[in-house]
């Protein structure tokens, strides 16, 4: 953890850049795809955590949001990220917008336009297209709804992702990936697995497992 900031505005703001730095060299040692390293240090990460967890918000952990949620540690967007090895122009759906800082992410490697995000919260909802647009990611889109059934509309996606975890991953969702695509999640309750399904091109699924994780419960 970084030195807590002081009260000058100067200082503090010297104090974010000095944090979002070590980070990014923590990062370094984790993540290969530069692209991915580059939106990581490109999004402050600050601006999408309660004002009184500033001080912590270039810690490698989950903070609280509020709405009993969490923003992800920055490791965890970095890897899945990498995992999804998402390319400029592709179209990606996000289940669990919580603080649009995983959204800002896949939107500095896709561009925001072809982001779409859904949240369960009508509040979370609100507070992160409110705090999207006020950082350039307005083109992001961000709907109110139950994750479970994807975003049909927008579909076909060339990639999606959970922030949050499920029991399974929804049909509703495979479906809604093109053939080629791919999906990542978190899979379990108690014990979770980061699992990544690969959509081939005649509609199969392949599986690979990528270690245990710890995120919170879908909702809905």
């Amino acid at each position: 953890m970084f030195d807590r900031f002081t009260s000058s505005d100067d200082s503090a703001e010297g104090d974010i850049e000095a944090a979002r730095e070590r980070l990014g060299r923590q990062l370094s040692n984790r993540i290969d795809d530069e692209r991915v390293l580059e939106a990581l240090t490109a999004v402050p990460r600050h601006e999408f955590v309660p004002p009184n967890r500033r001080r912590d918000a270039y810690a490698d952990r989950p903070l609280p949001i509020g709405d009993g949620q969490t923003i992800s540690a920055p490791h965890m967007v970095a890897i899945m990220a990498d995992t999804l090895a998402l390319e400029s122009g592709e179209d990606v759906l996000e289940i669990g917008t919580g603080c649009g800082y995983h959204a800002a992410v896949t939107a500095e490697l896709v561009g925001p336009e072809h982001v779409y995000s859904v949240e369960y919260s009508d509040e979370l909802a609100e507070q992160a297209r409110e705090r999207l647009t006020k950082l350039g990611y307005g083109e992001i889109s961000v709907r109110v709804g139950d994750g479970h059934n994807g975003w049909p509309e927008h579909a076909p996606y060339d990639a999606a992702y959970f922030t949050c975890a499920t029991d399974s991953i929804p049909d509703s969702v495979l479906e809604q990936v093109r053939p080629g695509g791919r999906v990542l999640a978190p899979v379990g309750s108690s014990r979770q697995t980061l699992v990544e399904i690969d959509k081939r091109a005649d509609g199969t699924l392949e599986r690979h497992d990528h270690g245990d994780v710890r995120f919170v419960q879908i909702r809905g």
